[in-house]
């Protein structure tokens, strides 16, 4: 169930600051058209999503929680899926193997991450991984929620060679 306003109504709120294996996890990806990382009609795309959801009946774990990718010129959004979800939509898929992310918790808006990411990239470099696309999680506006902006940014990784040789 999402608000009104297309706030997610629940987050996976242990996942702050953590690492989470979404190894083959079940997603419904929508593609979206971006000009230079801003979203195109961000709030019609995520109600097509949601509809879509809605009339194939998919269950989610954290219902309204989009994780949105952009790029230059396209991008997209992700919602996910139960794991038990099966489903012949060409938009349900699931996410390859390794697919590791950290995840952190920032309170503010858009303008105020440039800090918290790049921290968050310097930790995993310190830490043997390597840092590969950003998604964000609008998880409240400051219509719905008091206390202002809340983000939670996912940061996909991978294990670098050199990381990888000093395990063994």
């Amino acid at each position: 169930m999402t608000l009104k306003c297309g706030c997610p109504q629940s987050y996976p709120q242990d996942w702050d600051g953590e690492d989470v294996d979404l190894s083959h996890h079940c997603v419904h990806i929508l593609p979206i058209p971006t000009f230079i990382h801003m979203p195109l009609a961000y709030e019609s795309y995520t109600k097509k999503q949601n509809q879509d959801i809605e009339r194939l009946e998919l269950e989610e774990p954290w219902p309204g929680l989009t994780l949105t990718q952009t790029g230059a010129l396209r991008g997209r959004i992700i919602r996910l899926l139960d794991a038990s979800t099966r489903s012949p939509s060409r938009r349900v898929e699931f996410l390859p193997t390794p697919f590791n992310v950290r995840a952190k918790l920032h309170h503010g808006n858009v303008s105020t991450i440039r800090y918290p990411v790049s921290q968050m990239s310097l930790d995993l470099l310190e830490s043997g991984r390597r840092p590969k696309e950003l998604y964000l999680c609008h998880l409240a506006c400051p219509q719905c929620h008091e206390t202002g902006d809340k983000i939670l940014f996912l940061r996909r990784w991978v294990k670098t060679s050199r990381a990888a040789k000093s395990e063994k």
